[in-house]
């Protein structure tokens, strides 16, 4: 296999893993108000499942990323990919909440093991001078995946319901297959691989400091994504009175804008820089609530929709090159994700603030002063770190 035809089968894997795994998370957010009715709960306690799998994400970073540095990127790839789709399945057959609950947690484990494993795979294949535009398309998997759950939900749900939809989610498993089949191991793992378990915890003990400024500013980076993500459709329901068909919609354009922005700003940091160019998509963010919560009209609305995530995703589009860039060679399957994965768990309760303060104003309120706390905070996590734009990787 070439290089280039290596650099592309693994891009297509990461793409494709984080684009079902975000996929089958967007499910639950799509279906929350109706898994609620059935479960008898109400949305702040079915916001908890959002932040249940949030919560368990690190879990996943950890176990999947010490396998990948120690063993490999492929293997740990496959069964990860497995790993989820089995629980997505499982989770459409729940017969209460807590299994449902449960379920959810075991999803959270898989799905966070998948974004490092695969991302570093990728970045460590990609050539240097495009890392930046393919980190943009690698990330934007993850508006792929809400996308393709607004399709899902627009044409099955109102035909089968909620639970046939998590049964779809088993489609990851085939990926796998793929990945044993085209995807060959990491050059720069092999070239840097760990002698022993012992010698990669001193690696990663020596690498604390740079960890605990990932995990900051990953939980900066989460508070804004699921803070003006996951609550949205529930938004357009409670705020609007919209029905099924026009909220998958509205979330999808939104989708296209996430899209467009992740591989745009991507593109722009190999110019300008990583931070420079998350800085600037977070402050266009910033200026964009107004239009994004309070649009007068479903026009403006739409739009709005579409804008916010354009910018806030087009900050996202960095982080894979960005976190793969900061990451010495022999931790890059481990440090990144699990970076990435904590700050995951430290805003996992954005979802559930949103619901809560909602009861008490209205979610227009809660989620654009909630938007505009976190993205003040992202801007000046980014500014205050470093970056290595264009480091070469294993030399």
């Amino acid at each position: 296999m070439s290089a280039a035809t290596g650099h592309r089968a693994a891009l297509l894997a990461g793409y494709l893993g984080w684009t079902l795994d975000a996929f089958d998370f967007f499910l639950v957010v799509f279906c929350l108000t109706s898994i609620g009715r059935q479960f008898h709960m109400s949305d702040a306690e079915m916001a908890l499942t959002l932040t249940a799998t949030l919560a368990f994400r690190p879990l996943g970073a950890f176990l999947f990323g010490l396998i990948a540095d120690r063993y490999g990127r492929r293997l740990p790839l496959m069964l990860d990919l497995v790993f989820y789709s089995v629980i997505e399945v499982a989770s459409g057959l729940a017969p209460n909440f807590t299994v449902f609950l449960a379920l959810r947690c075991l999803f959270g484990v898989g799905m966070g093991g998948e974004w490092g494993v695969g991302a570093s795979l990728t970045m460590e294949k990609v050539p240097v001078r495009l890392r930046g535009v393919l980190s943009g398309f690698l990330q934007q998997g993850y508006a792929t995946g809400y996308l393709l759950a607004a399709v899902c939900y627009f044409f099955l749900f109102p035909r089968v319901g909620w639970r046939p939809l998590f049964f779809v989610g088993g489609l990851p498993a085939l990926l796998a297959l793929f990945v044993r089949m085209r995807v060959k191991e990491s050059e720069v793992w092999e070239r840097t691989r760990h002698a022993s378990w012992s010698h990669l915890g001193r690696a990663l003990l020596g690498n604390w400091k740079l960890f605990l400024y990932m995990a900051v500013l990953m939980m900066a980076m989460n508070l804004v994504a699921h803070g003006s993500q996951d609550m949205y459709p529930t938004f357009l329901e409670r705020q609007w009175g919209f029905g099924v068909g026009t909220r998958s919609l509205i979330t999808g354009i939104s989708m296209t804008g996430a899209i467009a922005g992740g591989t745009l700003f991507g593109l722009m940091s190999d110019r300008v820089g990583r931070r420079r160019a998350m800085i600037a998509a977070l402050a266009g963010a910033l200026l964009a609530i107004p239009l994004w919560a309070f649009a007068p009209s479903v026009p403006l609305l739409i739009a709005g929709a579409f804008l916010m995530q354009f910018l806030v995703q087009g900050s996202w589009g960095v982080v894979p090159a960005h976190l793969a860039e900061l990451s010495p060679d022999a931790v890059r399957g481990f440090l990144p994700g699990f970076g990435y994965q904590t700050g995951v768990l430290l805003a996992s309760g954005v979802s559930y603030l949103e619901a809560v303060l909602a009861r008490h104003t209205s979610y227009s309120w809660a989620m654009a002063g909630t938007a505009a706390i976190v993205i003040a905070m992202a801007i000046v996590a980014t500014a205050l770190g470093k970056e290595r734009r264009g480091v070469v990787f294993g030399g």
